[in-house]
């Protein structure tokens, strides 16, 4: 089958499936259509793969058929006004079942329903049971009437696509928002003058909490921003508004307290990729930071107990072994002096473990806070 005629059939089938809602306006022009031709038949047919579907209809009870026995068929086929002025003597239809049998069609005249993008669906066509021919005039209107009924088509076909486009990005929005909303994450979107154009509930939050205002959209962002944060808060904005995006850890804490989180500003383009303003998102690493300075003082302090335990107890330890040669030598006589002065070492090397091992505890105690 060739490309043009799937990509035709693709279209028939979507209209086929359309929710229509002019069905008052295109059965009257399928009645207006049989009135101005003079025929006791009009009918709106789409055609598929294999059937001719018959959408309106008036003074005629026919319904779907084959394609290979509808007249309609031609009009798709050749994009434009088809007419048979008698179709007994007419070689491509004599044997035609729907000639030589009910509805016993002798004259047939079909203007294609073409689309914007060049598709032709089917037909607006006139029948009768007695031979006929069309005037010009006649002709055009049934063409005109044609034209009529694929923009009543096409415009509901609009609405659908609009709908369901709306219904996908209503959605999308949704979901954004529950996105934005669950996070405990800040997120802040301010406009090209500084002024505040939405925001998540973890932010409202924060400044309700902080400052005991409600953030509204519109307002300037000065109003809700520490005094000692400020400055380099409206700085990291422009830098952003430049289009240079800012990352960066910082303690956004005042007055003593401690409050670290990773900050973001980021240029926020539109759909032509023009900046529209400045999107702003912090994060809570307080308590990752915290855990970091007890690492770190944990740290300090093996390093303080590997250092006594190197130098400060290797020397009382090696003043011992000394001692202890010195003994065997003068095989323990008049010792009473050595005696006395390992004692003193035995002495300071004990207070030496009792360091150790009080700053293995400091430690301990640190890791465990």
């Amino acid at each position: 089958m060739p490309l043009r005629e799937l990509e035709r059939i693709k279209a028939v089938n979507r209209f086929l499936k359309l929710e229509i809602s002019k069905e008052t306006e295109l059965q009257e022009i399928v009645e207006l259509a049989a009135k101005v031709c003079g025929t006791n038949a009009a009918l709106i047919t789409f055609l598929d793969a294999d059937t001719q579907n018959v959408m309106f209809k008036t003074g005629i009870q026919l319904d779907n058929t084959k394609r290979v026995d509808a007249f309609c068929d031609h009009v798709v086929s050749s994009e434009s006004f088809f007419e048979v002025q008698n179709a007994l003597t007419d070689e491509r239809f004599n044997r035609n079942p729907l000639v030589i049998g009910k509805p016993d069609i002798r004259y047939y005249a079909g203007a294609p329903l073409t689309t914007q993008d060049g598709m032709s669906l089917g037909s607006l066509c006139v029948i009768d049971t007695a031979m006929n021919k069309l005037s010009e005039l006649q002709k055009q209107m049934l063409i005109a009437l044609a034209k009529q009924v694929i923009q009543l088509l096409e415009f509901d076909m609009s609405l659908q696509i609009l709908r369901s486009q709306y219904i996908i990005a209503k959605q999308s929005e949704i979901e954004l928002r529950a996105f934005f909303e669950s996070t405990i994450d800040h997120h802040l979107l301010l406009g090209l003058n500084f002024q505040v154009l939405a925001f998540n509930r973890a932010w409202e939050s924060h400044v309700l909490a902080a400052y005991g205002k409600n953030l509204t959209r519109g307002a300037s962002m000065a109003d809700y921003v520490h005094p000692a944060n400020l400055s380099r808060f409206y700085q990291d904005y422009l830098h952003a508004l430049k289009g240079t995006a800012i990352y960066d850890e910082r303690n956004l804490g005042t007055e003593g307290e401690e409050a670290w989180r990773i900050v973001k500003f980021e240029p926020a383009f539109d759909t032509d990729g023009k900046v529209i303003g400045v999107a702003i998102n912090t994060t809570d690493v307080n308590r990752r930071v915290k855990q970091e300075h007890i690492v770190h003082e944990q740290h300090k302090s093996l390093e303080h107990i590997a250092f006594l335990q190197a130098h400060e107890l290797r020397r009382p330890v090696a003043t011992i072994l000394g001692l202890m040669s010195l003994i065997k030598e003068n095989k323990f006589e008049n010792s009473e002096s050595e005696f006395t002065y390992l004692e003193q070492t035995v002495e300071e090397l004990d207070s030496k473990i009792k360091l150790v091992i009080e700053q293995v505890s400091v430690a301990s105690h640190t890791k465990q806070r």
